[in-house]
């Protein structure tokens, strides 16, 4: 089995300490389905004071990330045939399943780049083949969205959740939103698990499982029942 290798270049790696080896993902780590290794920019900085950012040309508020610290600790990372970068910002593609998915399956290996301050020197951005968002958002670095893309691509991973069909139903894997979900007891504070979940027809209940996350997507996600719509129209 090849081991699924992650490289974080980040300035803040203490913050990834204790996530890999939290849950799941951290059984995925300690038991050599992936690694994580983080890699410090201010390591690679070439003065006294370790300095990584400056002042902006042309002026403006806030520090940019120097580009020779950043391409130094890059160097550093080994490299893989099966390789992709990422670098995190909110001017990047949102994240997405889709997205995940692509990742686990074609590569071996995922290189994230973490920002921090104003912004990146904009040559770092020649180092990434991907820019990645998790949304609309501004936050004060990369470290939670990478750790977004690492939780989301390690759990698809042969080996990591014990049952693989959980990762085929779930929300997001073919547009749709996952289905509701009950178990014992069957009436609790007036809420009654519904009648077809308990008759044991498994025809009877994946349909209403099926019209579920039809009409759970359709009315919480709008957007996503219109490309499922469109897609299912294209595939017959």
């Amino acid at each position: 089995m090849t081991v699924y290798r992650f490289d974080v270049i980040s300035l803040a790696p203490e913050a990834f300490s204790s996530f890999k080896e939290l849950g799941v993902v951290g059984r995925a780590f300690s038991s050599g389905i992936a690694e994580l290794h983080v890699h410090n920019p201010r390591e690679f900085a070439y003065d006294n004071y370790r300095k990584v950012d400056d002042q902006p040309y042309g002026g403006g508020a806030g520090m940019v990330l120097k580009p020779e610290p950043f391409f130094a600790a890059f160097d550093s990372v080994p490299f893989s045939l099966k390789r992709r970068v990422l670098l995190m910002s909110p001017q990047g593609q949102t994240l997405s399943q889709e997205k995940l998915w692509r990742w686990s399956e074609e590569y071996k290996q995922l290189v994230l780049i973490c920002g921090h301050y104003e912004g990146f020197d904009e040559r770092i951005r020649t180092i990434a083949d991907e820019e990645v968002s998790i949304g609309d958002v501004v936050l004060t670095g990369g470290e939670l969205p990478a750790m977004t893309v690492v939780n989301g691509v390690v759990r698809l991973l042969p080996g990591t959740v014990g049952d693989p069909q959980s990762l085929i139903e779930e929300s997001h894997s073919d547009i749709l939103l996952e289905h509701p979900h009950y178990t014992r007891p069957a009436k609790f504070r007036g809420m009654e698990v519904p009648s077809v979940l308990r008759s044991g027809n498994h025809q009877a209940i994946s349909k209403w499982r099926q019209d579920q996350r039809e009409l759970r997507t359709k009315y919480r996600r709008p957007d996503l029942y219109d490309r499922w719509l469109s897609k299912k129209s294209s595939d017959t």
